[in-house]
């Protein structure tokens, strides 16, 4: 209760010190910790019968832990310092990358490209979004999206540091984390999927196959 308590107080009466981006130590540290400490209790359809994933914006293997298979080839890509951090967690079929071109080379064919919530928060998400789409993976699949009804929008996003990464963890100094979000075009972007068609969608979720 007494933590409950602790964690009401921290929202109503928001941290006085700010973190600005996302290459951040400590911010690092908490996804970190997290993600060592966090157990799936989902199975995630979407990626069985994969046996390679380049996952855009991974962090330190979320994502590979909510696969919850032994024999996919699991390529996460992040910023450099996350990825050094990751990097002890790094297996035969896990590997942690700071370039797209690296992480491709090291996979090979790719079944699919997944990335959740990351492409808008890239210095130049257009530059990324088209080279992830010139990998040719078998399927992209994309959640989280922030995208624009017209022209590219940017603007500052903030969140607390405890809501980076997946379930929670104690003894925290709670601070502010601000971010840079830049939304591209929703026309832009499923432009970018020349070679694809665009099999199901959601308000902020989409579903590509390699024609």
């Amino acid at each position: 209760m007494r933590q409950l308590l602790a964690a009401i107080a921290r929202r109503l009466r928001p941290p006085t010190e700010v973190l600005q981006g996302y290459e951040q130590p400590e911010l690092v540290e908490v996804v970190f910790k997290k993600t060592l400490a966090y157990i799936p209790d989902q199975a995630w359809p979407e990626i069985a019968g994969a046996s390679s994933v380049l996952d855009f914006g991974g962090g330190c293997g979320l994502h590979y832990k909510q696969a919850k298979s032994p024999d996919v080839r699991w390529a996460v890509v992040d910023t450099p310092m996350m990825v050094a951090r990751a990097a002890a967690l790094a297996t035969d079929k896990l590997k942690f990358f700071a370039g797209i071109a690296d992480a491709a080379d090291w996979l090979g064919d790719i079944d699919v490209m997944h990335s959740n919530g990351a492409l808008q928060y890239t210095p130049n998400p257009m530059q990324t979004l088209r080279e992830l789409c010139g990998l040719g993976a078998r399927r992209m699949i994309w959640n989280r999206m922030a995208l624009s009804e017209g022209t590219t929008e940017s603007e500052i996003q903030s969140a607390l540091l405890s809501d980076n990464g997946p379930g929670r963890i104690f003894l925290l100094q709670e601070k502010t984390v601000r971010y840079a979000l830049i939304k591209i075009a929703e026309r832009d972007f499923l432009n970018a999927h020349a070679r694809y068609s665009l099999v199901a969608r959601g308000e902020d979720w989409f579903r590509f196959a390699l024609n």
